[in-house]
């Protein structure tokens, strides 16, 4: 899987790594049980701190997209379908929907729940 990233942007680098993934995730590119470049190797590549793909795996763990184990590096999580990709994709776009109105969590969430 080829990264891109932009120094330039807004968007610090570490969501940027991790919005490939998910996106590559999403629509199939990457698979359940497949293997990311282990965190040296990819910060290497890019040519950015180690700490920030860490960052970006991590975050995209919480997600439960992928697992991390040592010695092992990160993979892609058999839970990790490309709905549940596509869905944390458009929970991420809401919530800087959100925020552009200025509207709390607990405003979206009271408007999830009333159209639900």
């Amino acid at each position: 899987m080829l990264f891109r990233i932009d120094p330039a942007a807004p968007t610090p680098l570490a969501e940027q790594i991790a919005a490939q993934v998910r996106g590559a995730i999403a629509d199939g590119r990457l698979r359940a049980g497949e293997r990311l470049p282990s965190a040296r190797d990819l910060a290497e590549a890019l040519d950015v701190n180690m700490h920030t793909v860490l960052r970006a795996y991590g975050q995209l763990r919480e997600e439960d997209l992928i697992e991390l184990r040592p010695g092992r590096g990160a993979t892609v999580r058999g839970t990790a379908a490309a709905g549940h990709a596509r869905l944390v994709q458009a929970v991420l776009a809401l919530l800087a929907e959100s925020r552009k109105l200025g509207l709390s969590v607990e405003e979206v969430i009271g408007e999830v729940r009333r159209l639900s």
